[in-house]
């Protein structure tokens, strides 16, 4: 079994090698030794040819690279690959029939949750909110790999031989516009035969009808706190939903519609763009060569008047004081109130069933003020080791200074 941290460390030392060899991998899966050797020397042409054999050693052993059973080839680990593509922006175009099949998911996700609530089970909301959330967050990796995936291809095919007919420079992104973009398209229509929008909808109002009712439950925080932030994922997963298909179609459409034409300076820059949005300017470029079309030339720098309004208004600031209230004096030990809840929660089980459990707690302890009452009251109609009921009737009780109008919780074994 692979050791991370060693995995890590080889990654950091040869993170350039892995690099080259993730790119290398879209177009050849496995490698001879003698290939990885001659990468490594381009990478660094200073090092070596024990140096190089020894990096290699180093992948091998660190598992990075795996050598093919009963043959000497070596090919990259499965979850590097996954890792390092996501971080360099070259991941493949997926399928739109994995992203359908996800957002079924949150569709059958969202009965759980419907169901969960209705039959009070706190543990199957928990399950199902906690499904929502990785659906929530699996789509939004894919529609973010995919709309780099779609840059990607349609830099590539700007960037191709001009001499090439204009079908071969185009095909993938025709595929890609034909695979991809109409399905996804189709499936985010606003309309009755779009599922994406619908079922985030449907999803996004359960949530927040489940967060309601805990919430006048008086169910724990932790669970109101999941359901909230599941409702915020599927708020943002259809903002995001809408700018992925905008920004594919703005992409792919133009070239699918209309064949530019291309010159070797254009080719050019497309490759360079390409690069300096996966690498960054300063990874791309040397600081040599940077910038080599400026001109240099004389410049003047004046305030303008909204500048020098501020700076006269800075000059006659006046400092004005302000009263802030006094601190208020910190709560004592004696009115805290602390309660044995294991007490509490044996005598409860010993006057089973209760009709009304606020009135029991006022009855069994009086000395306690209306706030912990209420905190008490909230907790354990919140339990699952006995049966909760809640009355159709509604029903006043008096407390010392509070007459509380509800509809009771009873507790029964």
């Amino acid at each position: 079994m692979v050791n991370p941290r060693s995995l890590v460390q080889a990654l950091y030392l040869h993170w350039q090698i892995v690099e080259w060899l993730t790119q290398r991998s879209r177009e050849v899966p496995v490698f001879e030794p003698s290939q990885v050797l001659a990468m490594m020397g381009k990478v660094d042409a200073s090092k070596t040819l024990d140096e190089r054999e020894a990096a290699l050693r180093a992948l091998i052993n660190a598992e990075i690279l795996l050598v093919l059973p009963r043959d000497i080839l070596l090919q990259l680990n499965g979850h590097v690959l996954e890792f390092v593509k996501g971080l360099t922006r070259e991941h493949e175009l997926g399928l739109s029939a994995v992203l359908q099949v996800r957002v079924q998911g949150v569709r059958e996700a969202t009965g759980r949750l419907n169901a969960a609530l209705e039959q009070r089970d706190l543990d199957a909301l928990r399950q199902a909110c906690a499904m929502l959330a990785d659906l929530f967050r699996q789509i939004s990796l894919q529609l973010d790999q995919d709309r780099h995936a779609i840059l990607e291809i349609a830099e590539k095919a700007k960037s191709n031989d001009s001499q090439m007919s204009a079908s071969r420079r185009y095909r993938e992104v025709l595929q890609a516009y034909d695979d991809y973009v109409e399905p996804m398209a189709a499936m985010m229509d606003s309309g009755p035969s779009g599922t994406f929008y619908r079922y985030l909808e449907e999803a996004e109002r359960s949530l927040d009808f489940s967060h309601d009712i805990l919430t006048a439950q008086g169910a724990l925080y932790t669970l109101r706190q999941l359901v909230r932030q599941a409702a915020f994922q599927a708020k943002e997963l259809r903002k995001l939903g809408r700018e992925v298909l905008k920004q594919c179609s703005d992409t792919l459409l133009p070239l699918r519609e209309e064949l530019r034409q291309h010159n070797t300076l254009s080719a050019n820059i497309s490759y360079l763009l390409g690069l300096v949005r996966k690498r960054g300017l300063q990874r791309t470029f040397r600081p040599n060569d940077l910038p080599v079309w400026r001109a240099d030339r004389p410049r003047r720098i004046s305030a303008g008047d909204e500048i020098r309004t501020i700076m006269a208004q800075a000059q006659r600031f006046e400092a004005s004081s302000t009263a802030f209230p006094e601190e208020a004096p910190a709560v004592s030990v004696d009115e805290l109130q602390l309660v044995d809840s294991t007490e509490l929660r044996l005598r409860l089980a010993g006057c089973l069933p209760v009709t009304s459990l606020l009135d029991w707690l006022r009855a069994e302890y009086p000395h306690l003020n209306d706030a912990t009452l209420l905190r008490l009251y909230h907790e354990l109609i919140g339990e699952v080791d006995w049966q909760v009921a809640q009355s159709d009737q509604r029903h006043s009780t008096e407390l010392n200074t509070l007459n509380v109008i509800h509809y009771p919780h009873g507790i029964y074994p």
